[in-house]
């Protein structure tokens, strides 16, 4: 079947075509058929899958053309990254519509948002905490919205969201389309799809928690402080004698983990950067465009990065630290092996980590087999240089005249 098999409007195929594809992956074969005729959705599938897709190609058939200046359709996503990831679907997608998307997220200036949705939205994605900002100061109305689609929800719902859903979804019309697409199927989603869905299609191509079958997993016993000297080691000869690592995703456990090792992995030759929460929008979006450009061999990132990076042909992911929560490990590693192509999962366990890694195995019912650590030398890299900023001279000022009956010390000049 193709797309155009799904009922899809002239103006969507060229642009899929356009872009290069031809065949529907299995969640937009069932996903589209139902979302155009108007029924509520809950989608389960892997990500890398085709989720993004699958809501917005029937969307943009179903609200047509321009209308008013309220959005009809709102897109909630957990991070920024795949915020900006869906607003670039729709404006590829669209290419040959006139409809109107804005994209709203926190850690940028929100004047430039606001003034989009007064210039008249048809399309909104948005983050939850900066739209609902928007939406309570009365800069933002959601009174037209006839599509409510939340996309990673489960995701949203780890990072604490739920409340805010709630309280948008308070600011809803009650009568909607309502999708919600997730990689994974907890019992969480269930409850809390019970709760808005009406009735819904269940779609669920992937068994819950799976892994993509084309991402070759391996795990390495190491010890922590020795990690670094083994991930150096790995850049530059790879694994089983396959050659140097040409990009790699490396996901740590915090922020300042991030930081540290992208500053250790540049300082032993390989181009790097980090990405996580701390980070500005600009700085975040310049890593991640380098990244994709080849400029950067590794990105260094924390779990903000695991859901939203759009990264074709990724062929690393390295889990220096393992995640706390199994679930987290599946959407890591779902960043390689996307839309058919291959993928190699790394994991450094140290010994205490070797707990995470069974939760992870039982979470997703198979193993992670352990590859002999191969021998590294464990270089201590040179700091670098401090460069320290030469203070500016301060402007010289006229010299107070002496008082009467005192005399100005000057000191003496050495020769």
């Amino acid at each position: 079947m193709n797309f155009k098999d799904l009922g899809l409007e002239p103006e969507l195929l060229s642009a899929i075509s356009a872009h290069g594809y031809s065949t529907p992956t299995p969640i937009q074969l069932r996903a589209i058929p139902p979302v155009l005729a108007g029924r509520d959705l809950l989608a389960g599938a892997q990500t890398g899958t085709g989720k993004t897709a699958a809501f917005v190609l029937p969307l943009l058939q179903v609200l047509d053309k321009p209308a008013g200046r309220e959005p009809r359709a709102l897109v909630l996503a957990p991070t920024r990254e795949l915020a900006a990831q869906i607003l670039e679907s729709i404006r590829v997608y669209g290419a040959h519509k006139k409809l109107r998307a804005r994209v709203i997220f926190g850690g940028v200036g929100e004047q430039p948002q606001i003034s989009g949705l007064r210039a008249g939205c048809d399309i909104l994605v948005a983050t939850p905490g900066r739209l609902l900002d928007l939406a309570n100061r009365g800069l933002a109305s959601l009174a037209g919205v006839r599509h409510l689609v939340l996309d990673e929800a489960d995701r949203m719902l780890d990072m604490g969201f739920i409340h805010d859903i709630r309280r948008i979804i308070k600011l809803l019309p009650p009568r909607r389309q309502n999708l919600m697409f997730s990689a994974t199927y907890t019992p969480d989603i269930r409850r809390l799809a019970a709760q808005i869905l009406v009735n819904p299609a269940m779609v669920e191509v992937t068994p819950p928690n799976s892994t993509a079958e084309r991402v070759v997993q391996r795990a390495f016993r190491v010890a922590k402080d020795d990690k670094r000297h083994l991930l150096v080691h790995l850049f530059e000869n790879g694994v089983d004698g396959e050659g140097r690592w040409h990009q790699a995703l490396v996901f740590t456990r915090t922020k300042h983990g991030a930081n540290r090792l992208a500053e250790q992995l540049d300082r032993a030759g390989i181009r790097s950067a980090a990405i996580h929460g701390n980070k500005s929008q600009a700085a975040r979006t310049r890593a991640l465009a380098d990244f994709k450009a080849g400029t950067l061999t590794a990105l260094v990132a924390t779990e903000v990065a695991s859901r939203g990076l759009d990264i074709r042909e990724l062929p690393q992911v390295v889990n220096y630290d393992m995640p706390h929560v199994p679930e987290d490990y599946v959407h890591r590693i779902g960043r390689t092996a996307r839309a058919g192509s291959d993928g190699h999962a790394v994991s450094l366990v140290s010994e205490d980590e070797a707990p995470l890694l069974r939760d992870i195995e039982k979470t997703m019912r198979q193993s992670v087999p352990f590859s002999p650590t191969p021998a590294f030398a464990r270089a201590a890299h040179a700091p670098a240089a401090r460069v320290t900023p030469v203070p500016a001279r301060p402007a010289r000022q006229s010299r107070p005249a002496a008082r009467p009956g005192t005399r100005t010390f000057r000191p003496r000049r050495s020769r």
